[in-house]
């Protein structure tokens, strides 16, 4: 289950990454879509950031509970 957690954490990534990209191509023709992906990125950066403390934080307690037995 952590492989599946740290496959979903890099997808944010991709997500944020795609709209960086748009931000940046649409920023001079459409700028009501470039914010809409700029929300996109931030939530997207954001997400990652928590999924991957919280993936961290359940190895962590995976491995106490594992050396308390």
């Amino acid at each position: 289950m952590i492989n599946i957690l740290r496959y979903t954490e890099y997808l944010y990534i991709l997500v944020a990454g795609f709209s960086i990209f748009r931000i940046i191509t649409d920023w001079n023709t459409d700028r009501s879509m470039a914010y809409l992906f700029i929300f996109f990125a931030v939530v997207s950066i954001g997400m990652f950031l928590f999924r991957r403390s919280y993936r961290k934080k359940f190895e962590q307690r995976k491995r106490d509970n594992n050396t308390k037995e």
